[in-house]
């Protein structure tokens, strides 16, 4: 694998780390990205109206949203108020997964950090050096000699890849996945780590975007049409055929054996039996999906780039707000009747249609 910058791999995931906005990204200098890994985050008045790329709910009810500079909000409230929690990094943080009280979040320089109180504090577990050097160990445990080329050029090249999505397990177990490849397992809340790249069939080093986790299940999505499932817990992945090549930026588990991933231009795919048979969902405008969630009462909700606000019903995409909406990078179900949407312009609660619209 080759971790080079390529540059219209870099393009997509450019868009990726901006919420598919049109801004650009550039190879980061180790040395540029290392202090933000190691700065707290500063307070900031406009917190709500940053840049904020994911969201979870811990089993209080509690609503956590991150974002760029290291933004980490809180809302007891049901999303009405929102109040900065101390962050121990200024790197933009891209995802957050809660279970129960314990919560994981990942974002820019390798940095992975949990929090054991629902979000009140967080602890950083992880940063990009520390990646590669678990990755470098691992590698020449296992003498593959492809794998050690790889961990030694993420040495080299210092702490400047991100990671994009994180599972995390009732009893504490972390999977973290990003860009070029990086997967990393902590079976304690991120004391100890391994390097999972060698257990996933990604020889190029193909981007990673989504990771989900339902019971023993897990799945991966990523670059051009890569998914990838484990039904034992992470023990060992299969490469599933899906009839798609493009960017898959992610995923969802409704079910035993149902898998629904979805990605660039509108491209939404279905399988109900494991991965083995796939059916076309795709959205009729064609927008990139951007993120999708499940409800607590199993709904799944999908948004889009173009602004889309829709859910996945068993025939189809059903459109779940007509209201105007900048590209959304982000989604969160507050109750059967609103969410709290993320975007480049922050968080805005949107009460959904009393009625669904059918997508043409």
């Amino acid at each position: 694998m080759s971790c080079k910058f390529d540059k219209a791999r870099r393009g997509v995931l450019g868009a990726v780390l901006c919420g598919l906005s049109a801004c650009a990204v550039a190879s980061v200098p180790a040395a540029e990205v290392g202090e933000p890994a190691s700065r707290a985050a500063l307070a900031s008045s406009q917190a709500e109206k940053s840049v904020l790329l994911g969201a979870a709910r811990t089993d209080s009810g509690r609503l956590v949203s991150v974002g760029e500079r290291g933004l980490v909000l809180l809302s007891d409230d049901s999303g009405a108020h929102w109040r900065q929690a101390v962050v121990p990094v200024s790197v933009t943080l891209t995802a957050v997964r809660f279970a129960g009280q314990q919560g994981v979040a990942v974002g820019h320089a390798g940095v992975v950090l949990t929090s054991g109180d629902g979000g009140e504090t967080w602890v950083q577990r992880l940063d990009g050096r520390r990646a590669a050097e678990v990755a470098l160990r691992d590698a020449q445990a296992s003498k593959d000699e492809q794998l050690i080329s790889s961990a030694q050029l993420l040495v080299d090249e210092g702490p400047d890849k991100p990671f994009l999505d994180a599972a995390i397990g009732a009893d504490g177990q972390l999977l973290v996945v990003g860009a070029y490849g990086m997967a990393f397992a902590s079976p304690d809340m991120g004391q100890s780590w391994n390097s999972w790249s060698g257990r996933l069939d990604n020889p190029t080093g193909l981007h990673l975007y989504a990771v989900r986790q339902r019971g023993q299940a897990l799945l991966v999505a990523g670059e051009r049409g890569l998914v990838l499932s484990s039904v034992d817990a992470g023990a060992s992945f299969k490469r599933l055929e899906v009839p798609y090549q493009g960017s898959l930026f992610t995923a969802e588990l409704p079910g035993d054996g149902d898998i629904v991933v979805a990605g660039l231009k509108g491209s939404l795919l279905r399988s109900r039996d494991g991965g083995a048979s796939w059916q076309r969902l795709d959205a009729a405008d064609a927008s990139s999906f951007t993120a999708s969630t499940l409800g607590r009462d199993g709904s799944l909700y999908l948004v889009t780039q173009a602004g889309h606000v829709l859910g996945l019903q068993r025939d189809g995409l059903v459109q779940l707000s007509s209201q105007a909406m900048p590209s959304l990078n982000g989604i969160l179900p507050v109750n059967p009747q609103s969410v709290v949407l993320l975007s480049n312009l922050g968080l805005t609660t949107l009460q959904l249609n009393a009625g669904t619209e059918e997508q043409p």
